[in-house]
């Protein structure tokens, strides 16, 4: 049934109490439907995931792009959050994809907000100096069976990372390294692995390096049709998500830190699942941009 114990992953915990105490009270055992669900819902065809590879393509170069437009833009007269973010709004409707609202571009504290999207009246500048965060996601346009792919990138313009940044990203970059590699190999051994397993991977590391108070969000989830879809999310803290990573499935991995007043750091990419494996399907940020 649609019922989770004590309510650990709410989005299928929906059967009402009452249905469950009379159940109960015949002498039925309730079993949860989760992992039945993401085998409906979350479970990809090879024509699904082929979508979502072209959409990462696109993406990749229009964000390797930006990043140098915002650089050119730097040494002139600068640019500001909402400006490139219609620059990557223009970017994608030329190459065919839909991205129903966002990106998110967010410069100096702002990015310390996970949630920020910029609008023309909020928009900050950027100018040299300056930290970036941007976040971008899309699909196929026109196609109700296309899945997404969505990614974060972080970077600082006209100088050299400091030495807190380059602290900061380097344990993000550590912590979702780790998930990959707990998921990794988890598929190439053909174990079993749930959602909030490969969250306390990056949880774990970011934890012990002194930060667990500032990631504030699950490490990754379900990418499918819809951005957050319906399958296994990345997730020990806003849910304890036991539903498992199932072949055949996409999700990101993207752990943050935040510091309010200051900056904030994710770095996201996507997975892929299959019988065997599980792959990141595109390009991998190992250092900050500079540009």
């Amino acid at each position: 049934m649609q019922y989770s114990p004590r309510n650990a992953i709410m989005y299928v915990s929906m059967v009402d109490a009452g249905t469950i105490e009379l159940l109960r009270s015949l002498g039925k055992e309730i079993v949860s439907s989760a992992d039945l669900v993401s085998h409906f819902e979350a479970v990809l065809t090879d024509a699904q995931l082929a979508t979502h590879y072209v959409a990462q393509r696109h993406i990749d170069e229009i964000l390797a792009a930006a990043w140098s437009e915002i650089g050119t833009r730097a040494q002139s007269d600068g640019t500001d959050e909402h400006a490139m973010v219609q620059y990557l709004q223009q970017a994608m409707a030329r190459a065919g994809l839909d991205w129903e609202h966002g990106p998110n571009v967010s410069a100096g504290p702002n990015s310390a907000d996970s949630h920020y999207e910029p609008t023309a009246a909020s928009s900050r500048p950027i100018r040299k100096g300056d930290f970036v965060l941007i976040d971008i996601w899309a699909r196929l346009k026109n196609d109700p069976s296309a899945i997404w792919y969505d990614i974060t990138w972080t970077g600082v313009v006209g100088r050299e990372p400091t030495e807190r940044e380059h602290l900061i990203f380097n344990t993000v970059r550590d912590a979702r390294d780790a998930s990959i590699k707990v998921v990794q190999n988890a598929f190439s051994a053909n174990q079993p692995i749930a959602g909030w397993q490969a969250d306390d991977a990056s949880r774990n590391l970011i934890r012990a390096a002194g930060f667990g108070d500032w990631f504030t969000h699950r490490t990754g989830h379900n990418i499918g049709t819809v951005l957050h879809g319906n399958g296994a999310h990345l997730d020990n803290l806003e849910t304890h998500d036991e539903r498992l990573l199932l072949p055949n499935t996409c999700f990101s991995v993207e752990p943050g830190l935040y510091f309010p007043g200051e900056f904030g750091i994710r770095s996201e990419v996507d997975m892929i699942a299959r019988k065997g494996k599980a792959e990141v399907t595109g390009r991998i940020q190992t250092e900050l941009v500079r540009v």
